[in-house]
């Protein structure tokens, strides 16, 4: 699978966007060619790309000169002209995907119904044309997943059709909502409405860089300058991993705990294991003024964030926890029964692409059949093993 990474240090915008793809190796005459199926006025703008440096860092620039910069639209129009033009459906889909997530943003900012959201700046030519344009590249690079760095909120004010306004603007804001974000650089606009409506809209998440076999690396130049960093939006083109293991995401969530019983902490493991976490462990560790003190942490979804870090905040003396995204490789797994001279008992197989790689009893059974026969359970996980062992030699 063709997958892409945006690492949007220094922020996002659609230019920014485009130039990068632009740096992978897409074609200024294919977008050229692809834009002329929009209803946009012949001559009504001209592309352009070119190289440069931030920093001493080459990088690619993109841009698109039209000959009205005043053109308001409003979303009905701009969904229509991509659904009735000749582009693909992919490109459409894509594209209109965007646009909703940004017209979404602004119906909420101004408290109108989606349908009669008046755009300004992103309404404008060539922000329609950086949108369509990053789905052309898309396509064009045959990308099927998207993933992106954490955005950098920035700071300070920017000047809009609706007067001075703080960084970030009301409708990036809005569209930052649920992503991940930081405040890891200088002041300034970073992240454009329209960049992050591309990362809400088209992210599969947010996060750290998934493991790739990366192929191809792109430099996206803004049209500004930076003291803290390179004003550079790079993307990395590569490859799930070739073998037969999955990824997914996952939070990790950890407190430092003084002053709990060893009983405690297992009753809140139960809890944590029974509402969802994918795992619970402790870790021994030493807290200020030599505390011996226990770090509780649990893996679960993100969805189950706010419930499972509730759960320890009730149930625990912690008054606050720390979390983080993790990405995580997993080989295939599946769960069989089998007839064994204890009865059905569930096994645990581990496959690489298809290929038995081991399997294991589960425990449950194992401690049930323990119990139930009355005799040790290492017996029981031993003469498991070894029928296991003679089955698959």
């Amino acid at each position: 699978m063709t997958i892409l990474y945006i690492d949007c240090f220094a922020g996002i915008s659609g230019d920014m966007t485009v130039a990068a793809l632009l740096d992978l190796g897409v074609p200024l005459e294919h977008l050229n060619a692809e834009l002329r199926k929009l209803a946009l006025p012949e001559g009504s703008y001209e592309l352009a790309s070119t190289a440069v440096e931030r920093h001493h860092l080459p990088a690619r620039t993109f841009t698109v000169t039209v000959s009205d910069h005043h053109t308001h639209r409003h979303y009905g129009g701009i969904d229509d002209m991509i659904a009735n033009s000749a582009l693909t459906p992919g490109v459409k889909e894509c594209s209109r995907r965007v646009f909703r997530r940004l017209a979404a943003a602004e119906a909420k900012v101004h408290g109108v119904a989606i349908e009669d959201v008046h755009f300004h700046e992103v309404g404008a030519i060539d922000s329609i044309i950086d949108i369509v344009a990053i789905a052309l590249c898309l396509e064009y690079l045959a990308v099927e997943k998207i993933y992106a760095a954490p955005l950098p909120l920035g700071s300070g004010f920017v000047m809009t059709a609706h007067g001075r306004l703080p960084v970030p603007a009301p409708a990036t804001a809005e569209l930052l909502q649920g992503l991940a974000v930081h405040t890891h650089c200088g002041s300034g606009e970073r992240v454009t409405p329209t960049g992050a409506a591309v990362v809400a809209a088209l992210a599969t998440s947010v996060g750290q860089q998934p493991p790739m076999t990366l192929t191809h690396i792109g430099n996206g130049a803004g049209s500004k300058d930076f003291s803290d960093c390179p004003n550079i939006l790079r993307v990395f083109l590569g490859n799930t991993l070739e073998r037969g293991d999955t990824m997914d995401h996952v939070m990790v969530v950890e407190t430092n705990i003084d002053d709990s019983t060893p009983e405690l902490l297992g009753y809140v493991m139960e809890r944590l294991l029974d509402e969802g976490a994918r795992d619970v462990f402790f870790t021994p560790i030493q807290m200020k003024k030599n505390r011996p003190a226990t770090c509780l942490s649990f893996i679960c979804s993100d969805s189950d964030l706010k419930c499972l870090s509730s759960l320890v905040l009730t149930e625990t003396s912690a008054i606050g926890v720390r979390y983080y995204p993790a990405s995580r490789i997993k080989r295939e797994r599946r769960s069989v029964v089998e007839e064994t001279e204890f009865g059905s008992v569930r096994f645990k197989e581990i496959e690489d692409q298809g290929q038995f790689l081991r399997r294991s009893p589960e425990f449950d059974d194992c401690r049930r059949i323990a119990r139930e026969r009355k005799i040790p359970l290492m017996e029981v996980m031993n003469r498991l093993a070894l029928v296991q062992r003679e089955e698959k030699g």
